[in-house]
Order: structure tokens, then sequence, then C-alpha cells
């Protein structure tokens, strides 16, 4: 069992910069790959980043490539996204999920029924 628990959100101005953290449980987080998920309100939940238990690969959707960065701290449990030149369209909650099983590949990263666990998520607000 891993608990996941975001913290990080908050609002800030377009352009502006957060760092969202997410926290896991349990002595198996290298066991595990992280993904982060956002979901605006009305809108499916969708894939942000990935990144494979070691933090040697990483893998990102088109909207947010070149803005954000997952890396990860397997010594202190934890998955970071570091989000940079944010737009109002990034506003929504964001999600990390830990997946135990399975090649680390985009086919895989990108599916939400990938992954075993789920935070509560941490909302992100930016304004115009």
């Amino acid at each position: 069992q891993v608990q996941l628990v975001e913290s990080g959100g908050g609002l800030v101005q377009a352009g502006g910069s957060l760092r969202l953290s997410c926290a896991a449980s349990g002595r198996t987080f290298s066991s595990y790959a992280m993904g982060w998920f956002r979901q605006a309100p009305g809108k499916e939940r969708e894939f942000v980043a990935a990144i494979n238990r070691s933090g040697s690969s990483t893998i990102y959707a088109g909207s947010v490539k070149g803005r954000f960065t997952i890396s990860r701290d397997n010594t202190k449990n934890t998955v970071y996204l570091q989000m940079n030149s944010l737009k109002p369209e990034d506003t929504a909650v964001y999600y990390c999920a830990a997946d135990n099983g399975g090649l680390f590949s985009f086919f895989r990263v990108v599916r939400t029924n990938s992954y075993d666990y789920w935070g509560q998520g941490t909302q992100v607000t930016v304004s115009s």
C-alpha cells in the first residue's frame, strides 16, 4: 500500500512558476514509476508527465514539454513537478500517481488505468 500526498499548489499569474511535490509513504517508493496528471472542471483527467523508477527517463505531454520538469528523489520518497511559464490553460487539479508494473513507455504512462495509487490532488490556478 502506498499513500501519496501532493502539495505546492496555489494561485499564480500567467508566466509564473510553481513546484508541486508528492510525498509517498512506504519503503518501496523506488519500485514505482510516477506520473502527474491534471483535471480541469468539466474535462477528463489528462496526462502531464511521468518518470521511471530510477529517474533516468521522463515522458511529457506535448502541451507542457519545455515548460514543466518532472524529477524524483528516492531518498526522500518524493516526486516533483516544476512548472514554469504557466498559462491560464494549465489551471486544474494536479494529481500524482504510482505505477508498480510494466514497461515504462509512452503508451503505458499516459493511461490512468496503468497506475495503482493516486493522491488527493492539489489545485493550481493561473490567472491571466
